[in-house]
Formats: structure tokens, C-alpha cells, sequence
């Protein structure tokens, strides 16, 4: 009991005063005004009973007393708007400021602080307080950090409503000067949602802050979060990535997904942190096809640019080959040429080595023959053909081939014997490298050591084309490298060997440089010369971490520059380059040290989001006061003798009869069960529409499809004349769904495919009526389109799915309430696919229909009918037109073809007037 009376509040306390008068009440209220008498009327009976003038009234019972004492009571206490678990938040005489973090570690976190940051302006509006608003992330559109002015708090709520998480970090240092230039009346309320992790001018923000009045400064929870995804380094051998969090002692699974350029998951791995542990890190096995068909690595349930890392063709591993009779080298294998090109080589692809025919049966992307190698007239014409189909052939010299007389498979002619050190060349000394890698070539760029020496090389005769073909140079300008373009592929020559006999080429780092130059040319990456200084922002990424059109303040980056590149407004994270060479640049490397808000000041009150539920008690003690008032005139009533047989022994007993009746039925009737088991679903379902989801096992999943069809129905019940019931989630493997019309189906990689007695009772569902909405919830990257994804196909596989098609315009899911031609959902850009028209055999309704734009989510409200998920990035104008969608979807089943038959009305009207 202390601990309520604690929690208890009242808004307006001196309209207590008014309980020092139920003492007069109490001598009013006993004054009962007496029954009338019915007597019969005998004439005789006139002179008997005479009664003098003065009347006294008679007096109320003790009790009858007792409750109109408690009515008034209660209906003071409900003036006086008593408050539970009420909060100071809007305290002192000045404004109520807001200060949001909205840089990229606010995104996991997003939905719990717009809850709380209403919260506060609900507390606002009732203390009529004025709010200022000030956002410390830079505008998509380059602005600095906003700073909305003097709002009102239903202003506010609106600006709120429109924020979304940007994909850079939050320029604090700017925010503190947009704060100290404010003049504030008053002493105000400052509460700061931060992101909890430390910057620049973070303490300088709260000293700033508090010199304004009270400030409170909210950080995220341990689940809330964020977690740091880095790539590795392009080109490494292995595929693993570093997670990072803030250090915490409880330990934390997270997982990720490999994406594919379609948007299929092609794998899935999970990072462990450790107790006290701020990194670990989670790495893919897959085969090689895979790992190339890669486009970005992600964080699984879990929003933010930081956890996406988006891969270009750098961190393809391309297949090598290497020609070869045997698995080692004649000779020693540590000085064969195969051992010095298999170390420089593994860490850019997959590495086979084997004959001719075998590595091109495997498929291959470069092609090494060394020295040692003797081909065959049949391997070289399959090689030839080979590199003309767009293969790279690198082939290297040595005693063979500068023996040979016209040797196949080089890119200039050469001179017979070669030149050797004190030979008959006249080679005196070993020779360096040139001073530089010619600027027109794939090297250019590349440092070149000192230390490298030749001491025996194959010549190449001069010509007038030997200077365009020439790609690497000895210091006396004998060409070292050549090559010579073959159809679509490469033909490259390495005129010393690869082995250390002729040179220490192989033994430096450089010669690992050169090797990797070339294997990129095999992954379709144009050459350092040839790429541009600048590329310009294809796709990128947003606060959420989804992939979409730049902004107009995005600008080309150069990745050549020595600085790295910094994110921000003009450079957001994303893929760069429209066609040809590609790049992806990442916030993961960027922010991956991160540190907690240990610098503020002691003095600062810090707290989680989410702010204790105030109840305010005056509808209820409003409802009980009219309660007991309606007793009193009931027992009044019955007092007076308009109730005969109900004397004023049994009164008592009656108004305590009265108020359980009374309290019986306005409970609020339990209703039947929101499970498909037993008949009280028979019953629901008869009493109206009731929409139905598929209960997947996904905790997550579930809620938000019964949020979502929560939604869906209040906007059906307001605007059509659908009477819409609670939805109901359905398990296929015990429940019955002949009831529904509609049943919403969302796509998950864990759900398992259903058996035969499923897959016969969905069968059964669509051949009679029904229609099933399949939901894969997949954002569409880079404005890919709906496809069926593995996912799909494993949960469809024993269905009888009818032949789908992408949804033509004027189809009547177009037109069956509102005129729409998109389709969004929490999503936009994906499409919807339906059972092409004519085909349909239940009335003009498609039997399944399949999208990817996560409609659950976007429909979705909690217990105040608040929007729960952003849409993006449309925001609510998307929303709305996600609503939209929900209604024509479900029109469209409720009423067939009679939509489809409007389109006949012309012809029809034209008949009639004739």
C-alpha cells in the first residue's frame, strides 16, 4: 500500500479542498423524502388518519448514505486527475528541449526512442510547454546539424514522426555551437537521446546543455546497441569478418548473411562475443561460385549502415591455374616454378593445377604456363580459343622457350637464346627495374623496389607496336613484361622465370603486386590507366542500411586519392561506378573503434529509453462515480415504493445485487479464442472478416504479422464496409483455415516445408476460394525485382502453385478500391506477382499471390495505434499507400470478379440506351 500511495500523484491537488465538505453532505444526504401512500378511497375512510401540517422527512439509511458519500468523493478525486507512476519530466518555467543523436548508431535503437522522445512531448502538450528540437547528424542534403526553432508540441511530434537514422556519424561539435547561441526564457528541460557511444563534443554537449536547466541523457540498452561490421582486406585468402561492439561483461551471439546480387541469402555465419570482449569474428566457407556471387554481408535483425558490408569484385576469388604435367615441378620443389606462383597466387583465387584440358574443363579465369611446361598442338589451339573467349594467359621464359624457334602463345616475336649475364650480349652487370611502370599500363601505380636485379631474360625483337605492348621495363628499357590483347582475353609474357634463376623478381613484393594486377583483369576490372580518377554514387546505403538512389548532394569519390575517404553527406556509404570498374565504400572500417559516454559530467542523470507508463486514474474514478450514482437512483427508487415487493430489509441486498449486474455486464465479454482450436473460432469467424497469418515459429515474425493485421483491419473497419474481427494466426499442421479468405504467408529460412497432409489442405484452401499471399520480406537491392527465392521454392515445393505472373496494369488488384499502380510496403520497389488473368478459376481471384515488400510491417501498430516499423524511404506517404494496398488486396478476395465485371459497365449502359 505505501508503495501505490508513493507512485500516486494529482495534476490538480487544491481541488481536494472540496473533501471537507461531505460532512454537510453526509446531513443532506440523510434527508429521504417519504413514499406516498396509496389508500383506498372509501368516503368513511376520510375521517380517519387525519394527519396535522407539520411533516418531518424521514431519514435515509445509514448506508444508502455511505454511498452517495463515496460518489462524491470519487468524483472529486476524478476532478483532481489523480496520476500513477507519474513523472517529472517537464520541469522549471523554460521549454522542453530535444536533442537527437540521428548519425548512423542510432538506427538499431530507432523505434524505442521515438516512443520515448512522444512520451516527453505528450508531457509537453499537457503542461503546454513549448519544445525545441535540434538534430546533431548533417542533412541528406549536406546541411549541418538542424536546428527546428520554438515548436509547439503537436509540431514537434510531426517532425519526429518524419526523422530517420542517417548512414554518418553525428557532428556534435556543430550542435554545441548551434546550442550555445540559443537565448532561453526560464529554466528548461533538456533531454539528449544519444547513441551511446563517445565523440567529439560530447562533454562539451552536456555542459552546454545543462547551463540551460535539468538535463537527462538517455542511452541504449546492451540489445539496442550497435555492432560494427569490417570486411576483410580486398584480396584475402580467408573470408572473415571483424565484429565490433562496446566491451560488455554478458556474452552476445550475433548473426550474419551473405547476400547474393540477386538478394538471395547464399550463406550464414555467427560471431560469439565473449564476457568482456569488444571484437570477435564470424567468416563463410563456401565454394568458390558462391562466394563470388556475393554482393554485401549484413547483420541478421539488426538496422544500421554500419552493419552492412557491401563487396565489389575486389574480394572475388577468381580460379587460377596452372598448367602443369604433374603436382610438382621437375627438380626441387621449393626452387620450382610452380611453388614461387603458387605463394603469389593464393591469396586472389582458388588455386588448381593439372594439364591443359582438365583446367579448362574446371573452368578457369587465369591461365599460368611456366617455362617448364610443354604444350601440345591441341592445348595451344584450346588455349588460343580460350583467350580469345576472354581468358588471361600469363606464360613465363626460361631455357625452353628462349630455345625455341617461333614459339606459340607470346604477344611479341622473339630473339632465339635470350641475353644472360657476361654473355654474348654483352650483359656486364645485373640490371633493375625502371624508374617507374609505364603510365598507360595495368602497373602503373606500383612502387618499384631497388633491390630487384635480371640476370637473364628473352629478348624481344623491335617493332613498331613492341612500345604499346610493353607493360613492365629493365632500366636500360629492354622490355621485361609484354602483352598483347586476344579477342576478349589477355596473352601475357614474363620474360625471366618464375623461379629465382634469373632473377629475385619472384623473391620480392612486387612480383606479388604484379600477379595481382593481372588476376584483376580476369574479374573484369578495367586496368589502373583506364579506370577513371573519379566514380560517381550508383546505389547507396540509408540510415537502416538498405541500398537505394543517392541523394542530390552525393558526389563522385576518388579512390586513388592517398587520404582515405571520408563518409558523409557528399561521399554516404554505397557502390560507386555506374558501368566498368566498381567500388564499394563501407562505414564498418571507419567507426569501428568505439567507446561508451564515459566523458560526460558526474552531474548528468543518465537513463535507458523507455519511460515508465503514467496512468491516470480519472476515467476510471469517473466510471465508478456514475456507477454508484446509478445505484442510488436505483435504490432510491426501490425506497420510495415504486418497487413493492422489494422492502427496505432486502434493499441492501439488492444494491449490492445491483452493482454485480451492473459490473457483469460492463466487463467487457471475454470474446473466444484467438487460436484456430475448437469451435469458439467457428463462431468468430461466423460473427465477421477475420484475417488470418501463418505462424512461422519466428517469435519476431508472428508479432509483427499480427500487429500488422491488427492495423490492417482498423483501417478496413474505418474506411469500407468490411467488418473486420481480431486476425488470428493459424498453425498449418493442426489448424483449420477454410474459415478465412486471406491468409498472409510470411517467408522465412527457417520454416520448414510442409508435409503432404499440409500441403493437401492448402491445395485444397486455394482450389475453393481461398487466397494465399506470400510475404519473402525481402528489400529489392538496387531495384531488382520479386523473385522466388530459395526460401519460396523449399516452402512451395508440394503445392500445386498455379503459373504467376508479374502484375499487369489495370489488373483489378489495382483498381478494387483505390486506383494504385505501385504496391509499397516497408519496402518499395519490389513488384507483385499474380495468376496471369483468364487462368483464374475461383472467381476471377488469384489463387496465391507473391511480393517482397514486407506489407506486415508496414501495417503494423502497437497497443496506442502507433505505426511500430519505418517505411522506407518513403516514409508515411508510403505507409499510406501500404494501407491502400492491404484494402484492395483484401476487397479483391472478398468480392471476385464482381470488380473485373465494372469493366463491362460502359457497354452495358450503352446497350440499355439503345
Amino acid at each position: 500500500m505505501a508503495a501505490l500511495l508513493q507512485s500516486l500523484t494529482f495534476v490538480y491537488p487544491w481541488l481536494l479542498v472540496a473533501l471537507a465538505t461531505l460532512p454537510v453532505l453526509w446531513w443532506l444526504l440523510r434527508v429521504l423524502p417519504p413514499s406516498p401512500k396509496l389508500i383506498a378511497f372509501p368516503a368513511i375512510r376520510l375521517l380517519f388518519g387525519l394527519e396535522t401540517d407539520q411533516r418531518t422527512p424521514d431519514k435515509a439509511p445509514w448506508w444508502l448514505v455511505l454511498l452517495r458519500l463515496l460518489t462524491a468523493a470519487l468524483a472529486i478525486f476524478a476532478l483532481s486527475q489523480p496520476v500513477l507512476n507519474p513523472r517529472a519530466t517537464v520541469i522549471g518555467s523554460g521549454p522542453l528541449i530535444l536533442v537527437i543523436d540521428d548519425g548512423w548508431a542510432a538506427a538499431p535503437d530507432w523505434r524505442s526512442r521515438i516512443e520515448t522522445l512522444t512520451e516527453l512531448l505528450q508531457d509537453a502538450r499537457r503542461n503546454d510547454r513549448t519544445v525545441r528540437l535540434l538534430t546533431t547528424a548533417p542533412g541528406y542534403d549536406g546541411s549541418p546539424p538542424q536546428d527546428r526553432g520554438t515548436l509547439r508540441p503537436e509540431d514537434a511530434r510531426a517532425v519526429i514522426d518524419g526523422l530517420e537514422p542517417k548512414p554518418w556519424p553525428a557532428d556534435r561539435m556543430q550542435a554545441v555551437s548551434i546550442v550555445r547561441g540559443w537565448t532561453i526564457e526560464g529554466a528548461a528541460s533538456s533531454y539528449w537521446a544519444s547513441d551511446g557511444l563517445d565523440s567529439d563534443g560530447a562533454p562539451e554537449l552536456a555542459e552546454t546543455l545543462q547551463r540551460l536547466g535539468t538535463l537527462t541523457v538517455f542511452e541504449p540498452n546492451q540489445a539496442q546497441r550497435p555492432v560494427v561490421l569490417e570486411p576483410p582486406a580486398p584480396g584475402s585468402l580467408g573470408f572473415e569478418f571483424t565484429l565490433h561492439r562496446l566491451a560488455t561483461d554478458s556474452e552476445e551471439r550475433v548473426d550474419i548473411l551473405a547476400i547474393g546480387s540477386d538478394g538471395r541469402t547464399v550463406g550464414r555465419s555467427a560471431g560469439l562475443f565473449a564476457g568482456g570482449s569488444s571484437e570477435t569474428s564470424a567468416d563463410f566457407d563456401l565454394p568458390i561460385e558462391l562466394r563470388n556471387e556475393i554482393s554485401q554481408v549484413r547483420l541478421e535483425r539488426r538496422d544500421g549502415a554500419a552493419g552492412v558490408a557491401l563487396l565489389d569484385t575486389r574480394w572475388a576469388r577468381r580460379p587460377i591455374g596452372l598448367v602443369a604435367t604433374s603436382e610438382l615441378d621437375a627438380g626441387l620443389s621449393l626452387l620450382s616454378e610452380s611453388f614461387y606462383i603458387r605463394r603469389a597466387l593464393e591469396p586472389f583465387g582458388s588455386f588448381s593445377q593439372g594439364p591443359v584440358d582438365v583446367l579448362l574443363k574446371a573452368g578457369q579465369s587465369v591461365i599460368l604456363v611456366p617455362d617448364t611446361a610443354v604444350l601440345s598442338e591441341t592445348e595451344v589451339a584450346e588455349l588460343q580459343e580460350w583467350t580469345a573467349t576472354g581468358g588471361i594467359l600469363v606464360r613465363f621464359a626460361g631455357t625452353s622457350l628462349a630455345q625455341a624457334e617461333n614459339p606459340p602463345l607470346v604477344p611479341v616475336e622473339l630473339r632465339k637464346g635470350g641475353r644472360a649475364l657476361g654473355g654474348a650480349m654483352l650483359w656486364t652487370k645485373p640490371l633493375g627495374l625502371a624508374a617507374r611502370f609505364p603510365e598507360d599500363g595495368p602497373f602503373d601505380g606500383l612502387a618499384v623496389p631497388d633491390d630487384v636485379v635480371v640476370k637473364q631474360q628473352v629478348l624481344a625483337e623491335p617493332g613498331p607496336s613492341l612500345d604499346s605492348k610493353t607493360w613492365a621495363r629493365l632500366s636500360d628499357g629492354t622490355p621485361l613484361i609484354t602483352a598483347e590483347s586476344r579477342g576478349e582475353g589477355w596473352l601475357i609474357l614474363f620474360h625471366t622465370t618464375a623461379n629465382a634463376e634469373w632473377s629475385n623478381l619472384t623473391l620480392s613484393g612486387v612480383f606479388v603486386s604484379l600477379l595481382e594486377r593481372i588476376v584483376q583483369l580476369g574479374q573484369g576490372q578495367t586496368t589502373a590507366a583506364d579506370a577513371p580518377a573519379k566514380l560517381s554514387p550508383d546505389t547507396t546505403l540509408n540510415g537502416y542500411g538498405r541500398l537505394g538512389d543517392p541523394s542530390s548532394a552525393a558526389i563522385a569519390a576518388d579512390f586513388n586519392a592517398p587520404e582515405p575517404i571520408v563518409i558523409g553527406p557528399r561521399h554516404p556509404p554505397g557502390i560507386y561506378g555506374a558501368t566498368g570498374e566498381k567500388r564499394a565504400l563501407n562505414l564498418g572500417p571507419q567507426v569501428s573503434q568505439l567507446a561508451g559516454l564515459d566523458s560526460l559530467p558526474a552531474s548528468v542523470t543518465r537513463t535507458p529509453y523507455g519511460l515508465a507508463r503514467q496512468v491516470d486514474l480519472k476515467p476510471a474514478l469517473l466510471l465508478a462515480a456514475l456507477v454508484l450514482l446509478i445505484i442510488d437512483g436505483v435504490v432510491t427508487l426501490i425506497l420510495r415504493g415504486f418497487a413493492p415487493k422489494i422492502g427496505k430489509r432486502t434493499a441492501p441486498a439488492t444494491a449490492v445485487a445491483a452493482v454485480l449486474i451492473f459490473g457483469v455486464s460492463g466487463m467487457p465479454s471475454p470474446g473466444h479464442a484467438q487460436t484456430v482450436n475448437g469451435e469458439d473460432l467457428t463462431l468468430d469467424a461466423l460473427q465477421g472478416t477475420v484475417l488470418a497469418y501463418v505462424i512461422t515459429g519466428n517469435d519476431e515474425i508472428d508479432r509483427t504479422s499480427h500487429a500488422g493485421l491488427v492495423g490492417l483491419a482498423s483501417i478496413l473497419n474505418q474506411r469500407t464496409a468490411v467488418e473486420a474481427s481480431q486476425p488470428v494466426g493459424v498453425d498449418l499442421a493442426r489448424d483449420e483455415i477454410a474459415f478465412f479468405p486471406l491468409l498472409y504467408w510470411p517467408v522465412t529460412a527457417t520454416q520448414p516445408p510442409p508435409n503432404s497432409v499440409v500441403a493437401d489442405k492448402l491445395n485444397r484452401f486455394m482450389a475453393t476460394g481461398g487466397t494465399i499471399f506470400l510475404d519473402t520480406r525481402e528489400q529489392p537491392v538496387g531495384g531488382a525485382s520479386v523473385r522466388m527465392t530459395n526460401n519460396l521454392r523449399r516452402l512451395s515445393i508440394r503445392l500445386e502453385l498455379p503459373a504467376l505472373t508479374n502484375i499487369p496494369p489495370g489488373h483489378v488488384l489495382t483498381k478494387s478500391f483505390y486506383l494504385m499502380q505501385e504496391f509499397p510496403g516497408r519496402w518499395n520497389g519490389g513488384e507483385v506477382w499474380v495468376e496471369p488473368e483468364g487462368q483464374t478459376a475461383n472467381d476471377g481471384v488469384s489463387r496465391m499471390i507473391v511480393g517482397t515488400n514486407d506489407w506486415a510491417a508496414a501495417w503494423a501498430v502497437d497497443e496506442l495505434g502507433q505505426p511500430i516499423y519505418p517505411t522506407v524511404p518513403g516514409g508515411e506517404r508510403q505507409r499510406e499507400m501500404a494501407y491502400r494496398f492491404g484494402v484492395n488486396l483484401v476487397m479483391y478476395t472478398l468480392t471476385g470478379n464482381y470488380k473485373a465485371d465494372q469493366v463491362h459497365v460502359p457497354a452495358i449502359l450503352e446497350r440499355l440506351g439503345q
